[in-house]
C-alpha cells in the first residue's frame, strides 16, 4: 500500500500543473486504466489461482477482491497514472525527446522479433509466454496506428525504468526482508536482474504503453 501511494501521490499533484493540465483529462484516463486493467487483472487472477505466481500476506492488508490483495488492484491504477505523468512531463520538458519514424520501426521490428523467437522456445513457461504473446501485437498495432506515441515512447520508457527497477525491486524483495511477490520459476525464463524476473520489463512496457494508447485515442476523438 505504501509503494502505490508513494509512487501516485507526487504525479497525482503535479498533474494540476498549468504546463501539464493532466487533470482536465482524468476522465479519458481513468477509461483507459479500467480497459487495461481488464487486460490484465483476469490474467493477474488466473497466474495467482494457478501459482505461477503469488503475494506475501505479510505485506498486505487482509482485504481479497477475487483472490487477489486489494492493493493488487490499486496497482493498475496507481503505477500506470505514475508512468502515464512521467512520459507527459518529460515531454513538456524535452519536446525533442523521440526518435525517427525509421529508427521507431526498426526497433519495433527487433522487439517483435526478439519476443517471438524466445517465445517460440519457451512455450512451455505460462509467464513468458503469456507476456511476450501480448507485448508482440500490441506494439503492431501501436505502430500501425500511433506511430508518434512510439516515437517518444521508446525513450521515455527508459527513463521509467529507473523508478520501475526501485518499486519492482523491493515488490520482488530487494532491500527488504522478504518478497512482497513471489515468482514460480518454472513458469518463467529463470532470468533476474537482482531480484526482478526479466519478463517484468516487458509486462511493465505492456501496461504502460496499453494505457497511453488509449488514453491518446480517447483524447484525440474527443478533441476532434
Amino acid at each position: 500500500m505504501w509503494l502505490n501511494i508513494g509512487s501516485v501521490a507526487i504525479p497525482f499533484i503535479y498533474s494540476f500543473h498549468p504546463k501539464l493540465q493532466l487533470h482536465k483529462k482524468f476522465h479519458w484516463l481513468l477509461l483507459s486504466l479500467l480497459l487495461t486493467m481488464g487486460v490484465f487483472i483476469p490474467w493477474d487472477i488466473l497466474f495467482t489461482v494457478n501459482g505461477i505466481w503469488g503475494f506475501n500476506p505479510d505485506y498486505f492488508l487482509d482485504t481479497e477482491i477475487l483472490d487477489l490483495p486489494l492493493e493488487e488492484w490499486l496497482f493498475f491504477i496507481c503505477i500506470p497514472f505514475a508512468c502515464v505523468f512521467t512520459h507527459y512531463a518529460l515531454l513538456i520538458y524535452f519536446p525533442k525527446m523521440k526518435l525517427n519514424i525509421a529508427n521507431t520501426k526498426r526497433l519495433a521490428i527487433g522487439l517483435i522479433t526478439v519476443l517471438s523467437i524466445v517465445t517460440l522456445f519457451n512455450l512451455d513457461k505460462w509467464y513468458t509466454l503469456v507476456n511476450f504473446s501480448l507485448a508482440i501485437p500490441l506494439t503492431l498495432i501501436v505502430l500501425k496506428y500511433n506511430s508518434k506515441l512510439l516515437q517518444h515512447f521508446f525513450l521515455t520508457f527508459l527513463v521509467m525504468l529507473i523508478p520501475f527497477f526501485i518499486v519492482n525491486g523491493v515488490l520482488t524483495g530487494s532491500w527488504i526482508v522478504d518478497q512482497v511477490v513471489w515468482y514460480n520459476d518454472t513458469e518463467n525464463l529463470g532470468l533476474r536482474i537482482s531480484t526482478i524476473p526479466i519478463e517484468d520489463g516487458i509486462y511493465a512496457y505492456s501496461m504502460i504503453l496499453m494505457n497511453l494508447f488509449f488514453f491518446e485515442y480517447f483524447s484525440y476523438r474527443s478533441k476532434n
